[in-house]
């Protein structure tokens, strides 16, 4: 449980890092885009070499399609309403360059961070019960990731007119619910059957596939322009070596 608390607290104060690096620092938006464009494609191997493939192998294919397709839907609608309350460009690039003037609503941004979040860090915690440790290519998918959201999110909440005090504490929100995600997903997946890890896990990953195509892609070439394209693919080879491993 303690091991699942601690890795999930690891990839969750990745948004604080983030968020602390738009505070103090200027950062080149088009090093952003970079960021998120290999934190996509490891993303992507990670939800298809250690999510899919694990859930397939272990409870078959029905529950990992059923699983992956509500993953997908259940975001894609959050994702929806969330955007509609100003949520939308919780991820984007061009909000931490400074090429947008769109306000959105800070809870919003703050609850599609969790949304992005929850699932994730779950299956940290879920990647223990094996007893061989914590996967280490989903640590990696998901702290990379979460960089360039704590950068372009706390630009966004600073333009919505958020002092510094209250952004850090929506993200120590964030750091403490990946935590407890995180132990959740081991606390709960401990005795589950294959069929239910499968049905969970596949979950998980269609959710994060949705939400890198929805989100994290689009963004990312915004400012990373045609090279966005072969990192994602340098971050798609990255999580397969470490998969092998």
């Amino acid at each position: 449980m303690w091991n699942a608390l601690m890795w999930g607290a690891i990839s969750g104060s990745a948004v604080l890092l983030g968020a602390l690096l738009a505070l103090f620092l200027s950062i080149p938006g088009k090093l952003i885009g970079f960021i998120m464009a290999f934190g996509t494609g490891v993303l992507i191997g990670a939800a298809a070499y250690e999510l899919l493939e694990d859930s397939a192998s272990d409870g078959g294919l029905t529950p990992t399609i059923i699983g992956f397709t509500a993953g997908a839907l259940v975001f894609t609608l959050f994702d929806w309403l969330i955007s509609r309350k100003g949520g939308a460009g919780r991820k984007r690039s061009a909000r931490a360059s400074g090429k947008t003037e769109a306000k959105g609503g800070g809870l919003a941004i703050f609850a599609g961070t969790v949304l992005d979040a929850i699932p994730e860090s779950i299956m940290i915690g879920a990647s223990l019960i094996a007893g061989q440790g914590v996967s280490v290519l989903l640590v990696i998918a998901i702290f990379i990731s979460n960089i360039p959201e704590g950068l372009s999110s706390t630009v966004g909440l600073k333009q919505d007119g958020y002092g510094k005090s209250k952004i850090m504490l929506l993200w120590l929100g964030v750091l403490v619910i990946s935590t407890l995600a995180s132990g959740a997903g081991y606390t709960f997946m401990d005795h589950a059957s294959g069929y239910t890890e499968a049905l969970i896990a596949s979950f998980a990953g269609g959710g994060i596939i949705a939400m890198v195509s929805s989100s994290m892609m689009p963004e990312a070439y915004e400012d990373g322009g045609p090279l966005t394209g072969f990192i994602a693919a340098m971050g798609l080879l990255c999580s397969l070596i470490l998969d092998q491993l």
